[in-house]
């Protein structure tokens, strides 16, 4: 699970904010469905050993598959002493000396110290009963609750709730979306889970502000639409997951998200400040694609994100994060509200080298491109299918931008989530691919520069149609072939950092920052030393 940094204060607000109550009576929740009949696990694995396990079960005769969450429950004697132990560690567990990286750690440690003090008074209980509840005073305190065991599952990336008697969804990478054994039964239940996901993310809720936007600890996606006020069926929630550790531009090439001389032609851009955009729809992959390509941009250079959720994560030093913040008040009284708009304004103030936009759907896309004129570098994601539907979208109001800018957009990247049959089995599964990398010569004037063949999964490269490479030439006083043999360069080191499985976003920035630095003692030292030993 990831480690966030907590004060003093924040630790013990983050304890007392889950039960403001002074009793607190839990009840148990209903036992989770047992496996449906008919079904047969296929697949099972530990999420939090030994409390926490999930299965995939399958219906052999429609194919149909099912998430059972396999959770160890409290029986009746460890439940009462549950909930007196909650109220004893709410009362005497220590404020920290000092910020802590693992909140988790630091209240199992603290929690063991005060079972012990009063296990005898609380009753003879034998060892796996006390570690079953830690296990749950974890979960429910300085967990995410019910959906703990869901969220330390690295193959899911959605868990969604659509109200009260209905089941979880998940996403899972393997075999998509997914029906789960776990069922919010009342109100009361759902509300109080998501109440707390809301304060652990910082923010409030309630009838009068039902719908929230927020980042998790983890930079986990909530969204959030409370009680009744706006859906009939009681609270909904949907979480979107993201990776303790963040795909890295190598991580992409070796999903077959692109390919090696792709990523070569978007370093060679980035670093020559062109401006790129990320198309795509819902859960296609544009925020990963663009925090990958980042580890591409020129080390030293500074980057100033912009977002309505923090989502981005680069490994440069000289880099600001900008969130935007919703309004204190109702209907037309914003009071106090910081839009994307403002916060792109506010940046061109801080003179970065490039503004990367999380998602441009309104005004500030003008704004952005004006940036662009001024010769700063951009990058952003836009709900779209296609570069032509982009544009249509950037012509029209709210975007409101002149065709006359188009080109200040260099690069243009589709990518979508597509099913492809597997090589053993011809099942159909779910990956992200580039469908294709455009670049805007003049409006409605597109040169295209790589294309995706469905059939044989291959990107095929049309580079000698590059605008911006041309214009990469030029500035630089380049041959075309000069240029050439540098990409293929890049591209080799690209290749050496796979099959050194160096893929770390981190590590994949320290080689480019090294590459950059000194490019031929690098590539002579490390790249073409290693290339004999290998084909030995």
């Amino acid at each position: 699970m990831p480690k966030d940094k907590l004060s003093k204060k924040g630790f013990r607000a983050k304890l007392g904010g889950i039960f403001k109550r002074k009793k607190i009576k839990t009840l148990p929740p209903p036992p989770p469905k047992p496996l449906p009949k008919g079904y047969k696990v296929v697949e099972k694995y530990p999420l939090y050993e030994p409390f926490a396990h999930a299965a995939i079960a399958q219906n052999p005769v429609t194919g149909e598959h099912k998430y059972i969450l396999d959770e160890l429950r409290l029986d009746t004697l460890e439940q009462s002493v549950y909930d007196r132990i909650l109220e004893i560690l709410l009362a005497e567990i220590a404020n920290p000396q000092e910020e802590i990286e693992d909140p988790r750690q630091f209240f199992v440690t603290e929690a063991e110290k005060i079972v012990g003090k009063y296990r005898i008074s609380l009753g003879w209980l034998p060892d796996v009963s006390w570690s079953k509840i830690l296990y749950h005073a974890q979960r429910n305190l300085v967990g995410f609750g019910r959906i703990d065991a869901l969220m330390r599952d690295p193959n899911i990336e959605d868990i969604s709730c659509d109200g009260v008697e209905k089941p979880v969804y998940i996403w899972h990478r393997r075999y998509e979306n997914l029906e789960t054994n776990m069922v919010f039964h009342a109100d009361q239940e759902l509300d109080d889970s998501v109440v707390k996901l809301v304060h652990m993310a910082g923010k409030h809720v309630s009838s009068a502000f039902p719908i929230v936007d927020a980042s998790l600890p983890g930079k986990h996606r909530l969204a959030v639409c409370y009680r009744r006020e706006v859906t009939p069926f009681g609270t909904a929630f949907t979480i979107r997951k993201f990776r303790d550790d963040p795909y890295s531009i190598i991580d992409l090439i070796n999903l077959g998200t692109l390919s090696e001389e792709m990523a070569a032609y978007f370093w060679t851009c980035l670093e020559n400040r062109a401006s790129l955009m990320v198309l795509g729809g819902t859960a296609s992959g544009k925020t990963t694609f663009l925090n990958a390509v980042a580890c591409l941009i020129k080390p030293g250079s500074k980057i100033i994100t912009i977002e309505e959720t923090a989502e981005l994560n680069l490994p440069h030093e000289n880099w600001v994060s900008l969130i935007a913040r919703r309004s204190y008040g109702l209907g037309e009284n914003l009071t106090g509200e910081v839009s994307l708009f403002d916060l792109v304004k506010t940046s061109m103030r801080h003179r970065p080298d490039l503004i990367v936009v999380g998602e441009i759907r309104g005004s500030e896309a003008y704004t952005l491109f004006q940036a662009l004129a001024t010769g700063h570098g951009g990058m952003a994601t836009m709900h779209a299918d296609s570069i032509d539907s982009a544009v249509k979208r950037l012509i029209q109001k709210p975007m409101d931008i002149a065709p006359a800018y188009m080109p200040l957009m260099n690069i243009v990247v589709s990518i979508q989530r597509v099913h492809l049959p597997q090589s053993k089995t011809g099942e159909m599964t779910a990956y992200r691919r580039v469908i294709s990398v455009d670049e805007i010569a003049d409006y409605e004037d597109y040169k295209k520069l790589f294309n995706w063949n469905a059939t044989d999964d291959v990107h095929i490269s049309l580079l000698k149609n590059s605008i911006a490479l041309n214009s990469v030439t030029t500035r630089r006083g380049l041959s075309w072939q000069k240029l050439m043999e540098e990409m293929k360069r890049r591209e080799n080191v690209l290749r050496w950092m796979r099959e050194r499985n160096i893929r770390s976003y981190k590590d994949v920035a320290g080689v480019i920052t090294e590459y950059n630095a000194k490019p031929e003692s690098f590539y002579e030292r490390e790249v073409l030393a290693g290339a004999p030993a290998k084909n030995s």
